[in-house]
């Protein structure tokens, strides 16, 4: 192991140490160091008297606590974040000199932070939006700023319109409602007089945008971006994070009882979910294009709302993203972690995408309005692991104490220090790209179809996935009130599929077309959820068990869940131990009170002695609910009984026990599965 890479891997960790603060056992203090010898009462003249303005102690603890909140994003506001490490598996020195992606022995830290986008910080996780997937890479050669969503493509073209975006999503100005939906008139509204939205607005519908996980969903950089290799060579890249654990979603109706049961839901899975040491992994794919390729295809490559199917441009992995530590402070790094699509390092450059140069400004104007101005690099989250040297000096929260008397460049004082890098000393420098035009306020011809892809996203689904859009389109359209607008919907789909606009149209009241359809035939199976990677891994089983429970056969069946990497938690009817036929005792994690079936992604059902007929009833609940969501359910010993009362027995997904291994393995396959789609739900 090198020296660079042991400073690489260890200077994150070590540079936040410096700024944390372990309080427990220590005598309290003001801002400035005073020991304080009260903390309960305020300086009064007298006991019943006023208080004294000379109390500084008071004032300056109400002062901080004045100011303790700081604007939350206007986007993104909802998030959660974790620490980890990348590392490249193979050198892409041939198409991109930055440093990170060449040495597949060098760990490169890395903080992920995951949100929503529509909703404010209080509001809930699982609401159907499209989902933020920021990485910051602590290079050696500079941060370098990844940030994506769960979803590959936008709902608009060019940077101008997302303030309109945004104002049309948002909760309405004259009530301020719905908070973290859009399921209302005016984004509906915004949709139909944009038609660009189409393709983006099949995505929002479908499952993924209501995530089981953030460990189980995709990330995209969305826009293009081009690898510069040492020899002035380009490639233009689109970036991708393939989730080792697959992509997997809830179901609607769940979702929205999840967000009632445990608003948390999201960043509570991600937070155990490293505690227990299930670090989330994430593979790192780019699909590359040659210069000379970029017009080859049915679509601009520069068009935010298109994606480049994998069948055409194959996606490389080319590396692994682990999270393997969880904050210890969620305002001091994932309130006030910034970051920026501008923020890259060499080997890694822009495309001309409207969209993404308009981020280019957008995100340094957030980060100055949000964290109090120019410095909030020096933020400890913030900070590069590499040093950094300029001319910039003040400004609000500045830490550095800049020596000498010199601050500007060129000079003779110091030398002409800091100087510029040149490109072989590791130099920023721009990819040379030919660029020539009038200057005009209008959109490429290439960028004018709206609905190919869209078809092609249909065209790509399952037929589940399918029924759950055309839900999705019902539920949010039945949420409208103003008749024209969905009927205008229901005409602009038309354009995508016919059976699409048709079916919804029904439910909610409008017209069905009669005439439009899309002749696009193509798909492109990598879009589907069907075809992804299925695991029991890490999956939680709710046992739903009571006293008297066969002892021998639970607790192998609990072993062996457990030896699959399924995380087994006990329910029962209230806290403390349930005791099996034996007097084994089994501690209980959750009462019927304290959890929930859409909690969980499978259940296995247990009872007991069967005397209490209160234990029957709630375990009837949770069977039918987790039935209904189609979620694999195992039973033994008198759980058997309550699923053949249910009338459930024989269903897919269905597994009765009798010889434990069999069982513990057909559960196992069962629970990978996730759903149980061809299940009859009555």
């Amino acid at each position: 192991m090198g020296k660079e890479q042991r400073v690489n891997e260890n200077s994150k960790n070590q540079q936040l140490e410096q700024f944390r603060s372990n309080d427990t056992g220590q005598k309290m203090t003001t801002n400035q160091g005073l020991k304080v010898s009260e903390d309960e009462f305020s300086l009064k003249a007298g006991e019943r008297g006023p208080t004294l303005m000379e109390d500084f102690h008071f004032r300056e603890k109400m002062t901080h606590f004045d100011h303790e909140r700081i604007p939350e994003r206007v986007v993104h506001a909802r998030g959660f974040a974790a620490h980890g490490e990348f590392q490249v598996y193979e050198s892409m020195k041939e198409y991109t000199k930055a440093k990170f992606l060449q040495d597949p022995s060098v760990k490169t830290p890395v903080f992920v932070r995951f949100s929503t986008v529509a909703g404010s910080r209080g509001s809930a996780e699982t609401v159907r939006d499209v989902r933020g997937f920021a990485t910051k890479f602590y290079t050696e050669e500079g941060n370098y700023d990844l940030v994506g969503n769960n979803i590959p493509v936008f709902f608009i073209q060019d940077a101008i319109k997302f303030p309109d975006l945004i104002h049309a999503v948002k909760p309405e100005p004259h009530n301020e409602m719905p908070q973290a939906a859009s399921a209302h008139d005016t984004f509906w509204d915004f949709i139909a007089n944009n038609q660009e939205s189409a393709h983006m607005i099949m995505w929002h519908l479908s499952d993924r945008a209501i995530p089981r996980s953030f460990r189980m969903m995709e990330g995209f950089g969305v826009h293009t971006f081009r690898f510069v290799n040492d020899q002035g060579k380009a490639h233009f890249v689109k970036f991708h994070w393939k989730p080792v654990l697959g992509v997997h979603s809830l179901v609607w109706d769940e979702a929205q009882k999840i967000s009632g049961k445990d608003p948390d839901f999201l960043r509570r899975d991600l937070w155990e979910s490293i505690e227990m040491g299930n670090f989330p992994e994430y593979e790192l794919g780019v699909q590359l294009l040659k210069e000379e390729d970029e017009f080859k295809f049915d679509f601009d490559i520069l068009d935010p709302t298109k994606i480049w199917p994998e069948e055409d441009i194959p996606v490389k992995i080319i590396g692994k993203m682990t999270l393997n530590r969880n904050v210890d402070n969620v305002f001091a790094e994932t309130e006030q972690v910034a970051f920026h699509p501008g923020h890259v390092v060499p080997g890694i450059d822009f495309s001309n995408d409207p969209l993404l140069q308009g981020r280019l400004f957008s995100y340094t104007d957030t980060q100055l309005i949000r964290l109090g101005g120019p410095n909030f690099h020096e933020l400890p989250i913030n900070r590069p692991v590499c040093p950094f040297h300029n001319n910039q000096r003040d400004g609000y929260g500045r830490q550095t104490i800049n020596v000498g008397q010199v601050s500007y460049h060129k000079n003779s004082l110091a030398g002409n220090t800091p100087s510029p890098a040149s490109e072989a000393e590791g130099g920023y420098v721009h990819y040379q790209e030919k660029v020539e035009g009038r200057k005009v306020r209008s959109r490429s011809e290439s960028f004018k179809d709206h609905f190919s892809q869209a078809a092609l996203f249909w065209n790509s689904m399952s037929q589940v996935e399918k029924e759950h859009i055309i839900q999705a389109f019902s539920f949010e359209l039945g949420k409208v009130k103003n008749q024209s607008i969905r009927q205008q919907i229901v005409d602009m789909f038309a354009n995508v599929n016919l059976e699409l606009a048709a079916a919804f149209a029904v439910q909610i009241g409008a017209t069905p077309p009669q005439a439009g359809g899309s002749n696009i035939t193509k798909s492109s199976p990598a879009l589907s959820q069907e075809n992804t990677k299925k695991t029991p891994m890490t999956r939680k089983v709710g046992v739903i068990i009571d006293n008297g429970f066969n002892s021998a056969e639970v607790m192998s069946i609990l072993t062996g869940l457990q030896a699959e990497g399924i995380q087994p938690e006990v329910v029962s009817e209230k806290l403390g131990t349930v005791t099996g036929s034996d007097g084994t005792e089994l501690a209980i994690d959750h009462t019927f009170l304290t959890a929930d079936p859409v909690l969980f992604d499978a259940l296995y059902v247990v009872g007991g002695s069967g005397e209490s007929k209160q234990f029957d009833n709630h375990t009837m609940y949770f069977i039918k609910e987790a039935f209904s969501h189609f979620k694999p359910i195992g039973a033994s010993h008198m759980g058997m009984n309550l699923l053949e009362k249910g009338g459930m027995a024989g269903s897919p997904g269905i597994v009765l026990g009798e010889e434990i291994q069999d069982f513990i393995q057909t559960f196992v396959q069962a629970i990978a599965t996730h759903r149980h789609w061809d299940r009859q739900i009555v």
